[in-house]
């Protein structure tokens, strides 16, 4: 193939490979459908690369049929030299189509053939994407879920799921049928966490993405205040059972929101969530991970049964002191508070010692000597004044007695 010589005029002037699907703009020039589109949608500016003349963001892009014949034609004569023919491009996808994939969305008969081509739409580009969420594809895939969960029919579920991560949920679309119904819609994802399905770790981690959405779209409004206590069961056996790094990150938001109430931090508490995180933090997480680990910790760590839950694992406070000075400054802040929670409130020679063993107490002297935020230092002075009796024979805290700690 490096030895043929391709014409000129077959070439994008964008991606400079043979064009597959030439259309026409109306500045005259000639571009590869997808290079073009791809172009006005990422550009800050929609201008013509060529001319530099405007374009409009949906430009009229005119099919160059002769043109692209002419390219089919040239492929199959040079086919001995490697060049591969260009398939005939499929009509780009409209707003009126899609409101005619949803007409055979609600007929039985189609509704799975349906709901498979609306994925592979949804796969092709961004355009057909605009198109879903203009003609409110995500509204229907949300009703589509609620609809298998009262039939409790799981055909087409992954396909729904799919596209809506695909296309994900606009807020404006899709508000007020969250608004009015997110308490029927979270029941249903909950369902969905509890189905055993072919493709598991995938159905699950669009689960969990779709119900961070949800919760991001619909923030005036208290989704997680009334959750069941199933509902916490379900997202702790998925974070244990194992899913995508993005799942896990979206388990983790949804919980990190639910700390807000009372009692989700007691149905999560006997969720068994604490135990969990502690497992998934020992399996050496990514930074964005352990901060989110903690911070839920933290919360759950306000409660007596909490406390008492995290200590249950032995290696609770030696992966917690691990975070001090060891992640991020956010993760630093949050494993302190926890110590700080353990320390105050179940300080007994056991847990003390142990801090001194797995080198907390060392982390927590270091804070105190060196440059960091005002109230972490403050902090960590706090439970090395508290139980100075118990450390005071250790090396790592030499010259803590000469600190001053503010009163509270």
């Amino acid at each position: 193939m490096d030895d043929i010589e391709v014409p000129q005029y077959f070439i994008c002037p964008i991606s400079l490979q043979i064009m597959k699907d030439p259309v026409t703009t109306i500045t005259g020039i000639t571009y590869d459908r997808e290079s073009i589109e791809q172009w006005l949608l990422t550009s800050k500016k929609t201008t013509c690369p060529v001319t530099k003349q405007p374009l409009q963001k949906d430009p009229d892009l005119t099919p160059n049929h002769t043109l692209r014949r002419l390219i089919q034609g040239w492929c199959t004569q040079n086919a001995l030299h490697g060049i591969d023919r260009i398939p005939t491009p499929k009509p780009p996808l409209d707003k009126f189509q899609v409101f005619e994939f949803i007409k055979h969305l609600w007929q039985p008969e189609l509704q799975l053939k349906t709901i498979k081509q609306l994925v592979s739409l949804a796969a092709e580009n961004e355009k057909n994407r605009k198109y879903m969420i203009e003609a409110g594809v995500p509204k229907e895939m949300l009703v589509f879920i609620v609809t298998c969960f009262k039939q409790g029919q799981i055909d087409g579920l992954e396909e729904a799921l799919g596209i809506l991560n695909f296309i994900q949920i606009p807020s404006a679309e899709t508000k007020p049928i969250l608004l009015e119904n997110h308490d029927l819609i979270i029941k249903s994802l909950t369902w969905v966490l509890g189905c055993e399905m072919k493709n598991q770790v995938t159905v699950k981690s669009h689960t969990m993405l779709v119900l961070k959405t949800i919760i991001e779209a619909c923030t005036s409004s208290n989704v997680l205040e009334l959750v069941s206590p199933e509902f916490f069961k379900r997202v702790v056996k998925v974070l244990r059972s194992g899913i995508t790094q993005q799942g896990i990150n979206a388990a983790l938001d949804v919980l990190l929101e639910a700390c807000a109430w009372t009692r989700n931090l007691i149905r999560m508490i006997e969720a068994n969530t604490v135990f969990e995180l502690i497992e998934l933090e020992l399996s050496f997480p990514e930074k964005k991970t352990t901060e989110l680990i903690l911070g839920i910790l933290c919360n759950l760590c306000s409660c007596p049964d909490g406390r008492a839950q995290f200590l249950s694992h032995r290696g609770s406070i030696a992966v917690v002191s691990m975070k001090i000075l060891g992640v991020s400054p956010k993760a630093g802040d949050r494993a302190v508070l926890i110590l700080s929670m353990i320390c105050k409130f179940f300080g007994i020679y056991m847990v003390l010692q142990e801090m001194l063993t797995v080198g907390a107490v060392e982390k927590l002297s270091s804070l105190t000597k060196i440059d960091c935020a005002s109230f972490l230092k403050e902090e960590a002075s706090e439970i090395l004044r508290l139980h100075f009796p118990e450390w005071k024979d250790s090396p790592c805290i030499d010259g803590f007695q000469g600190i001053r700690v503010k009163p509270r």
